[in-house]
């Protein structure tokens, strides 16, 4: 989807996705909290995956035309998911935290 070629104003896009980099930073020293308290490694991924998608949203507001379509957004996207698929992985195999 090309946020550019939606209805919304360009205001109301940026601040739209300043939301989302708000709570995506929000939740990820959320988790970052947690795992400062219990060492937990699925805690570290889930703050580490919250980080790098705010940073992403982040990145939209500094390109003229964002389009969620492009790769490299999606390559972000997967870094993110892997971390924290890596993490319940690891979690299951009951490896250490």
């Amino acid at each position: 989807m090309n946020i550019a070629d939606t209805s919304l104003s360009p205001l109301v896009a940026g601040f739209l996705l300043g939301v989302i980099f708000a709570a995506s930073l929000v939740a990820g020293l959320f988790f970052l909290k947690f795992w400062q308290r219990t060492g937990d490694r699925l805690f570290l991924a889930f703050a580490a995956a919250f980080l790098i998608e705010g940073v992403n949203r982040l990145a939209f507001l500094f390109v003229e035309h964002p389009n969620e379509g492009t790769p490299s957004i999606y390559l972000v996207r997967l870094i993110a998911f892997a971390l924290i698929i890596a993490a319940i992985v690891s979690k299951n195999r009951g490896s250490q935290q």
